[in-house]
């Protein structure tokens, strides 16, 4: 997104609380990132974003502490390099962790709070006996949040675009919703147990489906399109980050048509009334997090 795209969008929203800068890769490769966190920072707006750390430098870290950023999810995804570079092709495990210590050390170096950091460790079955290491790896390096997402994807094989196919196989092989519930229990167990031990602060996911009770539907279902906008690198307004392309469903361009008339215009609406109702929309049927199955 070019920065005069960014700013021009924020600057529509003055009563913005909350900016989440992620898509689909790397947001550190974005020339302009730190630019962007400390222009919405000076407006009083909590900033977070996800990273894998491996574009992360010494003279980047000082940055990011000074950036304003409030919140930083780490994405790792395995407590020893083999696991990690297995899930993470042509990744750097040695090197993401080097630079989490670096990170650390320079909120440390700094007298900071921000930004508080969480490592994100998507749990399935290839890394599930990793994941009480990984809790102490934290506790090791200082970060005192461990937040475990189950893997799951957004579509139904019925609708599945084909160049998505090879990652609907992967989930249907990774997922813990088919693993064994014992193995699953002992793993999530023995993570509590390090948590615990080294006050770190660890959030684990349901591993079973759990369908919203009949007759549940609009906000209590999902609430993004009532309480954020999402936008695409260009500006397009779709309902969520879970469609991630805007190619699959948008509401228009709120770059060029501008924010509060995409967000009050009729096709937002009329997605919001069609959640609000027993027939949502075809996009979120199959989806995750309107169906619980996380």
């Amino acid at each position: 997104m070019p920065f005069e795209t960014f700013t021009r969008l924020v600057d529509q929203i003055p009563t913005m609380t909350e900016l989440q800068l992620q898509g689909l890769g790397e947001p550190m490769m974005h020339p302009r990132f730190f630019d962007m966190v400390e222009y919405a920072a000076a407006r009083g707006v909590e900033i977070s974003t996800n990273s894998n750390l491996t574009l992360l430098t010494p003279a980047r870290a000082e940055r990011l502490v000074a950036s304003g950023l409030h919140r930083l999810q780490v994405s790792i995804d395995g407590a020893t390099p083999e696991t990690y570079e297995r899930i993470r092709v042509r990744s750097n495990w040695q090197k993401v962790v080097g630079n989490l210590n670096g990170l650390v050390a320079a909120k440390r170096r700094l007298g900071s709070e921000l930004p508080r950091v969480s490592i994100v460790f998507v749990v399935m079955r290839q890394n599930l006996d990793e994941l009480a290491r990984l809790v102490r790896l934290a506790g090791q390096i200082g970060v005192t949040s461990v937040w475990v997402q189950h893997l799951c994807h957004d579509f139904g094989e019925d609708t599945l675009p084909a160049h998505y196919r090879p990652m609907h196989e992967f989930v249907a092989e990774q997922t813990l919703l088919s693993e064994d519930p014992a193995r699953v229990d002992e793993a999530f167990g023995a993570a509590r147990s390090a948590a615990a031990e080294l006050g770190v602060d660890l959030r684990l996911p349901h591993t079973t489906t759990r369908p919203a009770p009949p007759g549940t539907r609009g906000p209590e279902r999902c609430e993004w399109p009532w309480r954020g906008a999402y936008f695409s690198y260009d500006g397009q307004a779709m309902p969520c980050c879970m469609v991630a392309t805007p190619d699959r469903i948008n509401f228009g361009n709120a770059a060029t048509d501008g924010v509060i008339p995409i967000w009050e215009g009729s096709a937002y609406q009329a997605f919001r009334d069609r959640l609000d109702s027993d027939d949502p929309p075809d996009i979120c049927r199959s989806c995750a997090v309107y169906n619980r199955t996380f």
